[in-house]
Formats: C-alpha cells, structure tokens, sequence
C-alpha cells in the first residue's frame, strides 16, 4: 500500500517509490504535518517537533496550562487563519456573524484504490492499480464548517497530489475568502526559492534566491496563469544543482489568477502554500453547499533538478495529457502567420500549402482573419462565421484542396474574446465583461466575453462546433490575447461578484472538455499571447501550448531553458521563423532556428515563396531529420548540458533514448570571440561503459560524460550544432 495509517502513533505515511509524506492527529484533533523528503517507513517523526513555552505563541483553549502547544510554531497540513496561527493561511472564511475565523480538527479519514478526480476541473489521472486516495475529513465544530483534504499518491511516479473541499455543513451562509490547494511546512530555513517569472515575448526566465524572513510571493491577478509568473516552483537546497540535492517542485493544475508564497518564520521555519488568488475571490456558500479548490501537484527528487525534470515530464505524459494526440506523432506545420498577417486570401493560402508539401510539411494551420470583417485586430471577434468573400470560398471547399495536396488543415480561434465593432457585441453586449458606468479596459482592441456564464459559453461553442461539424479540421490553435480587467458580470448579484475569475475557469474547462470530446481527432495548441497560460491546467486539454511569441532563436533559448524545468519538450509549441525576427529584428542561421525550433513541437512560420533553392533544400533536410528523432526528442530524457545563464558562451541540451543507445547533441554559440577559449560540453545519461560514435569518430560514454566534447571554433555568429550519438554495436 502506498497509503499507511498507524493507528497506535496516528500516523498518516504517504510513500512514492523514492518519497514519503507525513502528518499526524495530535491533541484534539489538530492534524499536524512531520515530513516530505526521501522514502521513510511510518515511524513517528512528531519528535522533531520542539515543545516549548514561547512568548506571544499562544495555546488552543484546550491545552488549559499547557503551554507547549502553539499553533503559531507547530507545523501545519492545512493552516487555518483566525485560531493562532499568524503565518501563510490556507482557508480564510468570514462566517454568517462576520468572525473571520475556521478551527478545523480532525474527524475521520477513506483510503480508496485508484487517484481522485475533480468536477468540472482537470486533475492528474492514474489506472487504479497505479493509484491510491486519501481523503482527511475535519470539522469546525462551533460552525459546523467541514473540509475534505484530498491526497492522491500515484506511487511508480513519485507523485502526490492535494486539493480540498469546503463544505457548509451548518445552517447559516458563509463567505470562503482564501482556499489554498496545498501547504507544505519545513522545519528550517536553508533552502533556495526557484520561480519562473516574465514578460510577453520574454517568458519563464529562471530567477533563484534564498528564502528569507518574512513572506516572498508570485502570482497573477490576470485571469490566467499569465506571462509573467507560472504556477510551478522549486523549493531546493542552496547547493542543489542540476546532479544533485534534495529539491522539492509544486504545481497548480489551475489556469486563473493563482498565489505561490513562501514564508520563513520567527523560528526560521519555512511555509509554501499555493492555490487560487485570494485577491479578487470569495465564494458564498449556504448551507450544503461546497467549494473545490484546484489541485496541486508535488513531487520530490533528492538527485538535483535534472531528476526532478524528468519526473514532471513523466507525470505529464503519463498521468496529464489525454487522447490520441497524448502518444501519437505530432505533424510539421507551416503557419501563415509572420508569412501573410491579416493579408491573404485562398489562393495565396494554396500556394503556401504547395510550396510547403514539396518539403515535407504536413499540415497548413490558417492563423487570424478567416472569419467576420477581421482584416485587423479592431474588428470581428465574436463573429465565428466564415469570410467567404475573403477566401474566395467556402472553409470546406478550401480545407479539400488542402487535404487533396495530402496536407492537413488547422485553424487559429480565439473564443473567449470579443470586438466592440462586431454583430455579437452589437446583439449581446453584456456578455463582454465591462463594468456598468466605466468605459472599461480594452487590450488589443477587444473585451473579455463573460465566461461565467454557462449561455455566454454555449453560444460561442455553437458558433465554432457548426464549423467544426462542417470542415475537416484537424488542428486549433487556440489564443487568449488579454489579460482579465474589469470584473463583472452582469448576471451575479453584488455579493457574488467575486466569484467570476472561479466560475470562468470552470465555464473555459468544460468548453475545452467538450472540445476534445467531441472532436478527439483534434490536435488542440492552447495559446495566451504565446506563453501566457502555460500551465498544467490547459495541458490536461491542449497536449501542446504555444511557448511564446517571440520566435528568435536566441531569446527562446532562456525561454525554452526555464519552461523544461517543469514541462515536457513535447508540450512546448516551437517554430522555424523568418530572419530578420520579426520581435527583435535579429539575424540568425537557418540551422540555428531549427536546432531550436526542435527542442518543441516543430513546425515554420515564414513566406515560403522568398526563399532560394539551397534554402528550400535546407528545410527539407531540417523536416526528414525531426521526423526520423521524433521519438528520441518527444519520448526520450532531457538534459539541460549548459545554462543560457552561465558563464559558457555555449548553450547546449542533449536527448537521451531510455536505452542510453541514441542521443541528439545540440549546441548553440552564443557568444563569438577572437582568439577564442575552448568550448567544452559534458553530456549526461549516456552509459559510462558503452562505445559511442559521432560523426567519424568513436568515444567511450565516461569519455563524453566526464571529458566532455570540444565544440568546434564557429564560423558565423549564433552558428549551431546537431550530433546524432549512437552507441556501437
């Protein structure tokens, strides 16, 4: 069993095959939490809590004189606010007498075969022999308030999940203001806090420091995970590195507004909790009814980043990505995008599907400006019917001609928004969500539609499933280019309205599950702006998330570095671009954009008609050689060799099959010099004692690990490499 109750110690011991977690019911029923680290049998570890009168800590009213027992120091699984505990709060919920204040203790606990499942909401899943749940009920006895805390341990993957259900069980309404998914307490300070943060075009840069004193947070108020932090971080040790340490990584399964805190408290104790943001939620509950939080996702490694990579990679095709497009080869796509912008029309979009058959492209994905009176961004969202006039025709009869070159069509939406300057806004214009009296926020020249509401979601969905019903679509990509402003819905009452950013989240999930549903010969490519909801919520849909819009080869490197710390490569959406780039305006090889570009999903989105004849040639070779390592780079193990950060002027990451019988090399020079040092890459996850060749020469495997290999002197600025290593048979 992975899930052990001593009922002697009162002991809850949740086992991975390499970890362990623990917690205990202690006096009166407080549930506290005693580890999280390497695997360990179910021996109480509740000694290595320290039992002492500390001043300004004060005591449960149960404890009489006791004063060795303080909420406001001991470990918490789930902290409560208003009851003694002054750190990082878990549940905050303002009751019908307007106290701010939940004491839940424990009641009784379900061990049940098989992982979990969440309604309305994505959740990591596992075969029921793969997986166990664990389900912790509490109560506050003075409210009748209870809590269901959820654990799914899925043990071969080293993962454990959280989530919790609030649930009114008294007979007054109460407000929930705070509902975190997870708290994970330790009992010392030394440890590092690795995030991700950014910008549009410049997302998932790695940022590193200490934990200190008092609280350090990320998150979004955006309405979405966002450009400029993700829900996924590391807590690690300081000498953690690539190799080894003991490192700790939590993810939110949540795609909204969400709050990632650490605090180190006055006993230099550390606190992570991670959930919804509390900042524009409450959620009104009457008697009977619950709230679900998100799930959170935990997963420890004491062998480095590297392994703790790898494991969310593994947890993300394994037990996250779902449907065909979950195991099946992905298609090389040519995207009309940065090739035409808002400029084509049918037949310029046949040329571009000829021209890229004759080199192997697969599918041609029609971007922005198909539909409506969209011949800019001012206009048409909302109006998802197509523009014959502008294609010359019928989608249908344009998706045949493409099909009948032996190519695969797709196309680009965006449902969630909406054009002042369209017929929907002119028909519906309180489904926009605007504030009444304000002249609201534009971004981008549009709204917001108010996905809150279940008939705002049903008729956009009518809208696309009727083309969808009618086309032989194979590919949506699907954007979100704002961030959320201007909460309101106009259907809510005043004291609902905090509700929204929630009940969108919910409204998006089931169109996105009726999507995949409905049409699971779809290959869905969520998208926000690029990178701006890539999260773990949207890949339990979209088995792919576009990874940014900037596609120069030389900031996806930063870009690309950071997002493989939690997210596999098959799920990082990454293009072959036109030169000059079209965000930054700088020049690169060919074959450097590719070498990038394959570190992703892999596809162009450049005017195929300018280029020359050894171009052409060029990419015909780029697109054999993906095809035939597909499966090594989507399937295999990612090493990050050197960091676009350090101090080498190379950055390099290597693909490794399972077998250690095949690797892919790749380096890019991203610093020329005269005179130049040599630049030497170790790779990693080879067999020390098997016989590698590259190219013509032959290495042992502890020659290419521990020596290293010596990358030539570059030619060209920003020039690049691609080593295909076999192991000698």
């Amino acid at each position: 069993m992975a899930i052990l109750f001593n009922h002697e110690t009162q002991v809850f011991t949740l086992q991975t095959l390499n970890s362990a977690y623990q917690m205990k019911v202690a006096e009166y029923g407080v549930l506290l939490h005693l580890y999280y680290g390497r695997r360990i049998d179910d021996c109480d570890l509740s000694y290595l809590i320290q039992r002492t009168d500390r001043g300004f800590c004060g005591n449960p009213y149960e404890m009489r004189q006791d004063r060795t027992f303080s909420l406001d120091y001991f470990p918490q699984e789930y902290s409560c606010f208003g009851i003694g505990d002054y750190r990082a709060d878990c549940v905050k919920i303002i009751n019908a007498d307007g106290s701010c204040a939940v004491d839940y203790r424990y009641r009784s606990y379900q061990i049940k075969k098989g992982k979990y499942t969440l309604d309305g909401l994505p959740a990591l899943y596992a075969e029921e022999e793969q997986g166990e749940t664990l389900i912790i009920e509490m109560e506050d006895h003075h409210t009748g308030m209870k809590l269901e805390l959820y654990y799914g341990i899925i043990e071969g993957s080293d993962v454990i999940t959280r989530a919790a259900k609030i649930i009114n069980g008294g007979e007054r309404e109460a407000v929930v203001k705070r509902a975190m998914s997870m708290c994970l307490d330790f009992n010392h300070d030394n440890l590092d806090w690795v995030h991700f943060y950014g910008k549009h075009t410049m997302e998932r840069e790695l940022e590193r420091s200490r934990v200190i004193h008092g609280r350090q947070s990320i998150g979004s108020e955006r309405g979405t995970s966002s450009h400029q932090h993700n829900p996924f971080v590391i807590l690690c040790d300081p000498m953690c590195t690539e190799d080894s340490g003991d490192c700790y990584g939590a993810g939110l399964v949540y795609s909204g507004s969400f709050l990632a805190e650490t605090e180190v408290d006055q006993f230099h104790q550390t606190r992570l909790v991670m959930g919804i943001s509390p900042d524009q939620f409450t959620w009104m509950l009457n008697p009977g009814e619950s709230f679900q939080t998100p799930e959170a996702v935990m997963i420890y490694s004491g062998n480095g980043f590297t392994d703790l990579s790898h494991k969310f990679h593994r947890m993300v095709s394994s037990h996250l990505l779902r449907g065909p497009w979950a195991r099946k080869r992905r298609p090389v796509l040519i995207n009309n995008w940065e090739a035409t912008y808002f400029n084509f029309n049918g037949e310029k979009l046949i040329h571009i599907a000829e021209a890229a058959k004759e080199l192997g492209i697969e599918m041609l994905v029609l971007d922005d400006g198909w539909f409506g009176k969209r011949d800019s961004d001012y206009t048409g969202l909302g109006d998802w019917e197509v523009n014959e006039t502008k294609l010359g025709g019928t989608l249908k009869g344009l998706a045949e001609r493409i099909n009948g070159l032996g190519m695969k069509f797709g196309i680009w939406v965006e449902p969630e928004m909406i054009s002042e300057d369209s017929n929907l806004y002119r028909c519906h214009p309180n489904w926009a969500m605007r504030i009444p009296g304000r002249p609201g926020n534009i971004a981008r020249n549009q709204f917001v539609l108010d996905f809150s509401r279940p008939e705002v979601v049903d008729g956009i969905q009518d809208m696309i499933f009727k083309i969808l019903d009618e086309v032989n679509i194979e590919y949506i990509k699907w954007d979100f280019n704002r961030s959320i402003s201007n909460y309101f819905s106009a259907v809510l009452p005043s004291g609902r309205q905090g509700e929204i950013g929630y009940r969108y989240m919910l409204g998006l999930y089931r169109f996105l599950e009726n999507l995949v549903s409905r049409y699971p010969h779809i290959l869905l490519e969520s998208c926000s702006g690029g990178g701006g909801r890539f999260d773990f919520g949207m890949l339990y849909y979209s088995p792919q998330i576009w990874c940014s819009d900037n596609t120069d080869a030389v900031e996806r490197l930063k870009i690309q570095y950071g997002t493989t710390f939690g997210y596999p490569v098959s799920s990082i959406g990454s293009h072959v671009s036109a030169t000059p780039n079209h965000q930054t305006g700088r020049i690169t090889p060919l074959e450097t954009r590719a070498t990038v570009a394959m570190a992703g999903t892999f596809g162009y989105e450049l005017d195929l008609s300018i280029l020359n004849d050894e171009e052409k040639e060029i990419i015909k070779r780029q697109v054999k050689e993906y095809k035939e390592h597909y499966n090594l780079i989507n399937r295999g193990d990612y090493y990050r060799l050197s960091s676009p950060y350090g101090k080498c002027r190379a950055v390099a990451w290597a693909f490794v099959s399972p077998d250690q019988e095949e690797c892919l090399f790749c380096g890019v020079m991203t610093c020329l010099q005269s005179n130049p040092d040599g630049t030497i890459i170790k790779l990693k996850g080879l067999n020390p004692k098997k016989t590698y060749q590259v190219g013509e020469q032959v290495y042992t495997g502890e020659a290419l690990m521990y020596g290293g290999i010596l990358l030539p002197v570059p030619k060209e600025e920003y020039q690049s490499w691609r080593y295909e290593i076999k192991a000698v048979k």
